[in-house]
């Protein structure tokens, strides 16, 4: 139940760090700014959005990290009580297959060789008839 929930809100978390990220401006939008690119227009004022956006992606990056701590030390935890660790899940592969029948024997080549097929004797092609015109 636990880990269904922290796994949520890990997935969450994600989602809203590349919302955040993709709607941060890059290095180079400043100098659309000085040409009139209303950025004091803006709800949080003239420098308050980028400060918003930056600090709350912070703080999910923080969240995101631990979470990600928190859930390895977890699997890591969980694998040397169940004795993962010691022997691995092989799947398909660790299942022993029934003793198979043993294989009939080959019989031997023969000692002498396989007398000559006789072959027809080669005869010419007939004639086509050609029509003239």
């Amino acid at each position: 139940m636990w880990l269904q929930l922290v796994t949520v809100l890990y997935v969450l978390i994600a989602v809203a760090m590349v919302a955040l990220i993709l709607m941060q401006r890059g290095a180079g939008a400043q100098a659309g700014s000085g040409f009139g690119g209303g950025a004091s227009a803006t709800v949080f004022g003239a420098r308050g959005a980028s400060n918003f956006l930056s600090k709350t992606t912070k703080w999910l990056a923080v969240a995101f990290f631990a979470i990600s701590l928190g859930m390895a030390v977890y699997a890591s935890k969980t694998a040397r009580r169940d004795g993962v660790a010691s022997k691995p899940d092989l799947g398909v592969m660790a299942q022993q297959p029934a003793p198979a029948a043993p294989a009939p024997a080959v019989p031997a080549a023969p000692a002498q060789p396989l007398p000559a097929v006789p072959t027809a004797p080669a005869q010419p092609a007939p004639a086509v008839p050609t029509q003239g015109k």
